[in-house]
C-alpha cells in the first residue's frame, strides 16, 4: 500500500531528504517494535491513509482516550497512529499552536495529541512556553493502560510530558530542568495563572473552563473556529 510505503521511505536514512528533529529523521523518534506495531495496525492502514495537517482533525475529534499500547498483542492505539502520522507529516508550527488552542470539549484529545508532538520534536525553550499555559487545563480524560483505561486530566497529562522520560509508552529525549534554562536566561520564571484563582474556583466551579472554552465555542461552532483557523495557519505556512 502507497500509505505503507511512503512511511518505509521516510524511515529509509539513505534517501531521505525531509525535515530533521535534533538531527535525526522525526520517524525514528518512535522505537522500532512500537513503528513495526503502528503501521502494521488496521487504524494506521485505514483511517491514516492521505491524512494532511486539515483533515486530520477528522480523526482527531473521534479519539476517546490517550494511550500507547494496549492488550497482549500491545496494538497501538488510534492516538499513537494519529501521533505517527504527525511525525509523517511535521506540520508548520503556528499549525500546531492552533492544535494546541483549540478549545471545546470535543478538541481536548487533540490538544493532548499535539502536546505530546511539541514534548517530541520541539526545543527545550518551545516545549515550555507551548506546553506550561495548558498546567492549568481541568477537563477529563480517558487514558488507555494494557489492561484497561482511567481517569487523568489534560494537566495532569502535560505535567507528565514535563516530568516525566516516559509517557504512552514512548522515550522522551532528556529535556534540561526548567530551572537550568531560567539560569541560562532561557526561560523566564514562571508565574502560576492559578495564584489570586483558587478561591474563585472555589466560589464558582463553572468558571473552570474559561480558557478552554471560548464565549462561543460550543458544538458546531467551536468545530468550524478550529478548523479555520488551522487553514488560516496552513496558507500561511
Amino acid at each position: 500500500m502507497a500509505h505503507q510505503a511512503d512511511a518505509s521511505r521516510m524511515l529509509d536514512n539513505r534517501g531521505y531528504t525531509g525535515p530533521l528533529v535534533r538531527g535525526q529523521n522525526p520517524l525514528t523518534l518512535i522505537d522500532a517494535p512500537l513503528r513495526d506495531r503502528i503501521t502494521d495496525s488496521y487504524y494506521w492502514k485505514e483511517q491514516c491513509f492521505g491524512l494532511n495537517a486539515a483533515t486530520l482533525l477528522d480523526r482527531a475529534v473521534e479519539l476517546t482516550h490517550v494511550g500507547g499500547t494496549y492488550g497482549a498483542s500491545q496494538k497501538p492505539t488510534a492516538f499513537l497512529c494519529l501521533l505517527f502520522k504527525l511525525l509523517q507529516l511535521i506540520p508548520d508550527k503556528d499549525i500546531v499552536a492552533e492544535y494546541l488552542a483549540a478549545g471545546g470539549e470535543e478538541w481536548k484529545y487533540l490538544r493532548a495529541l499535539a502536546a505530546l508532538y511539541v514534548r517530541l520534536t520541539g526545543e527545550a525553550r518551545d516545549v515550555y512556553t507551548m506546553l506550561e499555559p495548558y498546567l492549568s487545563d481541568p477537563r477529563k480524560i480517558k487514558r488507555r493502560t494494557r489492561d484497561g483505561f482511567r481517569l487523568s486530566y489534560v494537566d495532569e497529562f502535560v505535567d507528565d510530558l514535563l516530568t516525566k522520560e516516559r509517557v504512552c509508552g514512548i522515550s522522551l529525549w532528556k529535556m534540561p530542568a526548567r530551572q537550568v534554562l531560567e539560569d541560562m536566561d532561557v526561560l523566564e520564571p514562571r508565574i502560576s495563572p492559578l495564584g489570586d484563582e483558587v478561591e474563585e474556583l472555589d466560589e464558582d466551579e463553572d468558571e473552570d473552563d474559561v480558557s478552554y472554552y471560548p464565549a462561543s465555542a460550543s458544538g458546531q461552532a467551536a468545530a468550524s473556529h478550529t478548523r479555520a483557523m488551522v487553514a488560516l495557519a496552513i496558507d500561511h505556512s
